[in-house]
């Protein structure tokens, strides 16, 4: 069946219905906007109330789609170059979670970096796969990893048996992307799918000039962010499946233990919305986009006191950079990024993505202008008179832990835990996973040997304005460790 890329069947169905005049007896409990508080309607006005609707007929579902949906998704495989693609109303991290369940099983393998996001140790404890972790190549300049390389997956194929899958991050939360087509290429020759996490990549499929989407590399099954850099509501995303190694009968009734069965389609509508866009206006928005970034990155890299990420040539485990995603290291103002964050946020109004230690990263999307560009540049200019007089090696990390996995994160996820003061549980495996979020990456994760260095890295992080996720005690004071 062939439709025109201009359609929008899902919002237009949607808009028809919320302006339907009738006696709706049917949740939601505000029935289209009679029952919000009234402040809550002055902040958002009245219609996107009108269309939060539940799964009538005419709107069709979403775990069995026959009407709108499908013809939505049908749009969306064509338009990003998928086989089958499925709209995610829980995010990018139920499509991972349900990528694991659909590839392994209990006892089965599967290959993924250590610097995977917490989402795909969702993943492992509900499939009860076994994780091969691999440690990719870490930047200390800019405190960052680059991406596995095949030879290091070939590595981990050749010493391991009952491997299922790979997954891969492409891209990184920074913009780094992986040679996704050779390892593609190597995997299938031993009849292995790839899943690769491209949360922050949806828009690479419209633009020459932006690195090679995953789905175009061949990959098995893609995962999307379509809220992170193209035009859709937060917590939209979309799964992509091609070829034969993964059924995509699993994947939808993966899907249905990951999603909520009232998805909202004010979310739906948005990934319908935010396909029409790019398939009709992809290529100039993103050219736009690109010229942006480029300014930012032109003018930002004369100054001595900053240091952009870019790419040189390619290497084995960092085979493109994304050059809409800009990071700036901001280490020889003597700042951590959490501080040039603050200052930046509070006294400049520029608000960045993702502050870490050393760094500050700026998504430049379809939504930017030439006026944000003027400001960022402004901004980081000025942040210079903040300049701080410190030994540099008393506040950033020089390396990142690298904890050993000791029992599976479903293991530690059953275990009985016990709570022990932070220097008793140095050694212990422990019961909970620890990430700074952003980027959500975990230093410590459940089923790993509590290391001095991985509570010296977290509490670094605190201590300079970072947030971190998981920990019962977020002080770090005391941690849950596996009762052994």
């Amino acid at each position: 069946m062939s439709f025109s890329q201009k359609n929008t069947p899902l919002l237009t169905q949607l808009s028809k219905l919320a302006f339907k005049q009738e006696a709706p007896f049917y949740a939601p409990g505000h029935k289209k906007g009679r029952g919000i508080n009234s402040h809550f309607k002055a902040l958002l006005g009245e219609n996107v109330f009108k269309a939060d609707l539940p799964e009538l007929p005419e709107l069709d579902n979403l775990f069995n789609p026959e009407g709108v949906i499908k013809e939505a998704q049908d749009l969306a495989s064509h338009a990003f170059g998928a086989e089958h693609t499925w709209f995610l109303a829980n995010g990018s991290t139920s499509g991972i979670i349900a990528s694991i369940l659909a590839t392994c099983s209990e006892g089965d393998k599967i290959i993924l970096p250590r610097n995977v996001h917490q989402s795909a140790i969702f993943g492992l404890i509900l499939s009860g796969a076994e994780p091969i972790f691999i440690n990719p190549e870490y930047d200390r300049d800019f405190d960052l990893f680059y991406n596995l390389s095949t030879t290091q997956i070939i590595k981990a194929l050749d010493n391991n048996s009952r491997v299922k899958a790979v997954l891969l991050v492409s891209p990184t939360y920074h913009g780094i992307c992986a040679n996704v087509r050779e390892i593609a290429y190597c995997l299938h020759n031993y009849n292995i799918p790839l899943i690769v996490d491209e949360a922050h990549g949806g828009h690479f499929h419209f633009h020459s000039d932006l690195p090679m989407s995953a789905l175009e590399a061949e990959a098995d099954v893609v995962i999307q962010s379509t809220h992170k850099v193209l035009g859709a509501m937060t917590q939209a995303s979309m799964l992509h499946l091609q070829g034969s190694l993964v059924s995509s009968e699993k994947i939808s009734r993966a899907l249905q233990m990951v999603q909520s069965s009232s998805p909202n389609y004010l979310l739906l509508a948005s990934l319908d919305s935010a396909r029409q866009q790019m398939a009709t206006e992809g290529e100039s928005l993103l050219r736009n986009t690109l010229d942006l970034a480029l300014i930012a990155r032109e003018k930002l890299s004369k100054l001595d006191y900053l240091s952009v990420l870019n790419f040189e040539q390619k290497k084995d485990n960092f085979n493109n950079l994304d050059l809409t995603r800009l990071t700036i290291n901001v280490s020889k103002l003597g700042l951590t990024g959490y501080e040039a964050d603050e200052i930046l946020n509070t006294k400049l109004n520029v608000t960045c993505e993702l502050p870490s230690l050393k760094t500050l990263t700026f998504i430049i999307s379809i939504g930017n202008n030439l006026d944000d560009i003027n400001k960022l540049i402004e901004g980081l200019t000025k942040l210079e008179k903040y300049r701080k007089k410190v030994n540099q090696n008393d506040i950033f990390i020089t390396n990142f832990p690298t904890p050993k996995l000791k029992i599976t994160p479903r293991q530690a996820f059953y275990a009985e835990t016990i709570t022990l003061r932070q220097s008793q549980a140095i050694n212990h495996i422990s019961g909970e996973t620890i990430c700074p979020y952003p980027p959500g990456i975990p230093v410590i994760m459940a089923g790993e040997l509590i290391t001095q260095d991985a509570i010296a890295s977290l509490q670094n992080i605190i201590n300079h304005g970072g947030t971190i996720t998981g920990a019962s005690d977020s002080s770090l004071q005391t941690l849950k460790v596996v009762n052994s």
